[in-house]
């Protein structure tokens, strides 16, 4: 499904114009101007899935939170930005004839990181609390508890369970299950299979960060399915092979001046694996 068909950056004339009429020249950060023009980005055109490949600083990610400042599209984490990035984004355009679907989002790594952590945070608390329960299942169980009157009764409830049961049976029942007994790589595919649903424009900066190369692959077949079957369309900006190899993906390469769509064996990133394995091929034998 096609949602967003292309978008054009700033041109270097819209830039200089920005220039001329401005007043103060007292700042030496104009970010994002002055990124674009000399990589003479084209009217980038997008398929269902469209790849923005480029080195560290090739602002492939910088294009992305243009893009998705442009849609107004949802986001759950805050990004590189400064006093000019609203008036650059006015310079832009892009054509859609469809309207955009509401859940639309971009999804960056920082944002996994932050799922990631809020998890770590909610677990430390659960094995606190586990702790807990042990304690007070032992001095229950092995404790000299005596009942007296009304005010005891709760107690004595809780002295009587506790005999009935085992510990693990004890702590399973009053505790709720520890959401991160799953690695890092797992949380952070179920961010993604959490967050994805059907018919929808996501833009995903670096969504390989935290996956190992297996799940890099699980998460690819999850793209694919869903830009196949389920009507979404995927921008992402990586130099993950895994991910450059989606089936049909349209590859935009901005570490090339001008910026030209290229198949992803042809990428220095996947060719520097392919040569590694290839002068080791003989010890896989």
């Amino acid at each position: 499904m096609l949602y967003l068909e292309d978008f054009t950056v700033a041109t270097e004339d819209d830039e200089w114009q920005f220039f001329r009429h401005q007043k103060s020249r007292a700042f030496s950060d104009y970010y994002p101007f002055q990124l674009f023009p000399d990589k003479q980005v084209p009217v980038l055109k997008f398929e269902p899935v469209t790849i923005l490949y480029g080195d560290n600083g090739s602002g492939k990610s910088s294009l992305l939170n243009i893009i998705a400042k442009k849609l107004g599209l949802k986001r759950g984490a805050l990004y590189n930005r400064s006093s000019f990035f609203e008036k650059y984004v006015t310079l832009c355009d892009y054509t859609m004839h469809v309207p955009l679907p509401k859940q639309s989002a971009i999804m960056t790594s920082d944002e996994v990181f932050n799922h990631m952590l809020d998890l770590r945070a909610l677990n430390q608390g659960i094995d606190d609390k586990r702790e807990d329960i042990f304690k007070d299942y032992l001095d229950h169980k092995f404790g000299n508890f005596q009942y007296r009157n009304m005010a005891d009764y709760d107690e004595l409830k809780k002295t009587l369970e506790i005999r009935r049961k085992t510990q693990s049976r004890y702590t399973r029942e009053h505790l709720q299950k520890n959401v991160t007994e799953r690695s890092n790589g797992e949380s952070a595919m179920h961010f993604f299979a959490e967050r994805i649903q059907d018919n929808q424009l996501y833009l995903l900066d670096e969504p390989e960060n935290s996956l190992s190369p297996a799940r890099q692959q699980e998460l690819v077949r999850l793209l694919a399915d869903s830009a196949r079957f389920f009507g979404c369309q995927f921008i992402i900006a990586t130099h993950s092979p895994f991910l450059l190899s989606l089936p049909g993906a349209k590859i935009y390469d901005l570490d090339v001046v001008p910026v030209v769509t290229k198949q992803w064996v042809e990428l220095p990133e996947v060719q520097v694996y392919a040569d590694f394995f290839k002068e080791n091929q003989d010890k896989f034998e």
